[in-house]
């Protein structure tokens, strides 16, 4: 969901980086594996280095606008409060009825996610060879069906 992020007192750094860069995070679930943005381990993450980060101070008084999609590194630099407000502006039908604080896909999503998950296990009862080539035509049919032109 959308987010503003309102910093009461106290002061953070804010690291933000867009769901276009999705590929170089190193993403297990919703999480990034890079747990030191500052300072990654290029070896084991080269693909990092590709991921254009947004940063900022957030001090008492200052609100920032958190988009849904966007990954966020959140660091306290000092004590403080922050407070955060959340809000759904899609068909209340796309969110998971369950999702209290937005954490979740979006049932569309979730679904999707579960029928690529079975497309592959069926997958894996190919050999290896054909395998690879049946997944590399699917990953071009997705690009070409679901990738937007509008961002590229």
């Amino acid at each position: 969901m959308d987010n503003f992020l309102i910093q009461v007192t106290g002061k953070k750094r804010v690291v933000l980086f867009s769901p276009r860069d999705a590929q170089y995070l190193y993403l297990s679930g919703t999480k990034s594996e890079v747990l030191n943005i500052d300072d990654p381990d290029l070896a084991k993450y080269p693909l990092f280095s590709k991921a254009r980060r947004y940063e900022c101070s957030l001090n008492a008084g200052d609100v920032l606008f958190i988009p849904a999609l966007w990954f966020h590194n959140v660091i306290s630099e000092e004590f403080g409060v922050g407070v955060n407000v959340f809000w759904k502006h899609l068909p209340s039908e796309c969110y998971d009825k369950t999702d209290t604080y937005g954490n979740k896909d979006l049932t569309a999503a979730s679904r999707a996610a579960q029928i690529l998950d079975r497309a592959l296990k069926t997958l894996a009862e190919l050999p290896e060879e054909y395998r690879d080539f049946y997944a590399r035509r699917m990953v071009l049919h997705i690009q070409d069906r679901a990738y937007s032109k509008n961002f590229e």
